[in-house]
């Protein structure tokens, strides 16, 4: 029997037709744990019936997966397949570490995907996504919040009458609002709902903005003034507590949701809640996730990728996702069946998608998440105060751009 290659290898490895005949590929992804099952299993069928390939998957968390995806390519390795966000991008296009694919696909074979599927750099398609929300969205315990809020002014007076001391021991069991507040990709909603956004059309950086300043400051208000979230809050952390019942509301992506409902929880979207005092909706980062393939592959090996690419992106292995975990699938065709339309969560996810943003993809970005995540932190721990973090984050984003455009 052909051996399947399953999850966790650090080789980097070099696909290619052996002796035996036989076309070896990797494929590199950053897929949750509910998608990653979906993944396995679709690849696994796949490989079972092609005698002359054998693919392995292996996950690595993102940033990982970016940095070893830019040392293989440096070497002139890495996996042929490559699955991620679309902001991983431009830096691999500029850096001719993956390969243009429209030679590849036949002009019809495009018009199956929302055009936001295609994702471009220079005129040049270097990914296609088989999703295309990615986007965070409140998620709520229905069983402890029947109604969520719709502004942020709501959501003070409704977090803090959710957050209690159940045993009467003077520490909190159960709060308001739980969510990966410590990363700047959390953050975004919230600085987007007061105004900003992390550059403008030219890849500049706007970040020493008064949106930052207010968004910093509404932020640390939450946890310190009003107290509806834990004192110290990362991403294991919320996704432990909205699994256990002692949240009422969280803010998380749509590659969790179904782990709530594996969990037990009664759950359900609604967009992240209106600020009250700038009437705009928190815009959430829209990226699709998608496969991209390596410059480096060719001939037989570069056929076979081709082919197993178009698999992986057929309407019935997005309806697989679909019916798992609950994905805004990039092919129309999926989004516009009638069973699609009807699931759980599905319009409720699309109310938020449609407020979001895209994310971009030029390389600078990766110089913004960099600058803001300190100053960001900063700000949390009582280090900088908003104004002095606004004014050093953009400072740091203009100093980094300048360091990779050198």
């Amino acid at each position: 029997m052909k051996r399947f290659f399953a999850l966790g290898f650090l080789l980097l490895f070099l696909g290619c037709a052996s002796e035996d005949g036989v076309t070896r590929l990797q494929l590199w992804h950053q897929m949750q744990p509910e998608d990653r099952a979906v993944l396995v299993r679709v690849v696994q069928e796949y490989d079972a019936k092609h005698d002359s390939v054998e693919i392995e998957v292996i996950y690595k968390e993102t940033e990982e997966l970016r940095s070893n995806y830019q040392s293989a390519g440096l070497a002139g390795l890495g996996p042929s397949l490559v699955y991620g966000p679309s902001d991983q991008v431009g830096p691999l296009a500029t850096m001719k570490f993956v390969q243009p694919l429209d030679s590849f696909f036949a002009a019809d074979e495009f018009a199956r995907f929302d055009e936001r599927a295609l994702v471009k750099f220079k005129g040049q398609t270097y990914q296609l996504a088989d999703r295309i929300g990615n986007h965070l969205a409140l998620v709520y315990n229905k069983a402890l919040l029947p109604t969520p809020p719709t502004t942020t002014d709501e959501l003070f007076e409704i977090g803090q009458a959710v957050t209690k001391d159940l045993n009467g021991d003077g520490v909190t069991d159960q709060w308001g609002l739980v969510w990966n507040f410590t990363e700047p990709f959390f953050f975004i909603p919230w600085f987007s709902g007061f105004g900003g956004w992390v550059m403008d059309e030219n890849g500049h950086p706007t970040l020493d903005s008064p949106a930052a300043i207010e968004a910093f400051k509404f932020v640390r208000a939450l946890r310190d003034q009003y107290k509806i979230v834990p004192p110290d809050c990362d991403y294991n952390t919320a996704d432990a507590l909205f699994k256990e019942g002692r949240a009422a509301m969280l803010i998380n992506g749509p590659w969790s949701w179904s782990g709530y409902g594996a969990a037990g929880i009664d759950y359900e979207l609604a967009r992240i809640p209106q600020v009250s005092s700038t009437g705009l909706w928190p815009a959430p980062m829209v990226s699709p996730l998608g496969y991209s393939v390596n410059v480096r592959v060719h001939g037989k090996e570069l056929t076979e990728s081709v082919k197993l690419l178009k698999y992986l992106l057929s309407d019935d292995v997005q309806q697989e996702f679909v019916e798992a975990t609950g994905i805004i699938p990039s092919s129309l065709a999926v989004r516009e069946d009638s069973t699609y339309v009807s699931r759980p969560h599905v319009a409720e996810s699309l109310s938020q998608f449609e407020v979001g943003r895209p994310m971009p993809i030029v390389p600078e970005l990766r110089a913004v998440w960099d600058a803001m995540r300190s100053s960001y932190q900063s700000v949390l721990g009582g280090y900088l105060s908003p104004e002095d973090a606004a004014k050093k984050m953009q400072r740091d984003a203009e100093q980094k751009i300048q360091e990779m455009n050198e």
